[in-house]
């Protein structure tokens, strides 16, 4: 059963930082491309970053991607985070390569709250 859990969301100071984790099961990274999303209130999900063997590591936001195939999970670290940047934070898994559109994504997890306030 193919599997995504984030973590590692929660309330950051203005300018903190967070190192978000994806953790899968059921497939092997190797095989797919592995996507970081957020979502904001009302606002549409767009895509933060997607790291996959073809493509490598691929930036739609200020945002630094990584992965442990060991370990089967991919971080991603948001720097310098700022009032406007609260949102959920979901990854997802492709089986094609990188993309900016969620659609072109077959699993997802849950979502992970980030929270950016003094």
């Amino acid at each position: 059963q193919v599997q995504l859990v984030e973590s590692g969301g929660g309330l950051v100071q203005p300018g903190g930082s967070l190192r978000l984790s994806c953790a899968a099961s059921g497939f092997t990274l190797d095989y797919y491309a592995i996507g970081w999303f957020r979502q904001a209130p009302g606002k549409e999900r767009e895509g933060v970053a997607c790291i996959s063997s073809n493509d490598g590591s691929t930036y739609y936001a200020d945002s630094i991607i990584s992965g442990d195939n060991a370990k089967n999970t991919v971080y991603l670290q948001l720097n310098s985070l700022k009032p406007e940047d609260p949102a959920v934070y979901y990854c997802a898994a492709s089986r094609v390569r990188c993309s900016a559109t969620p659609e072109r994504y077959d699993y997802w997890g849950q979502g992970t709250q980030v929270t950016v306030s003094s």
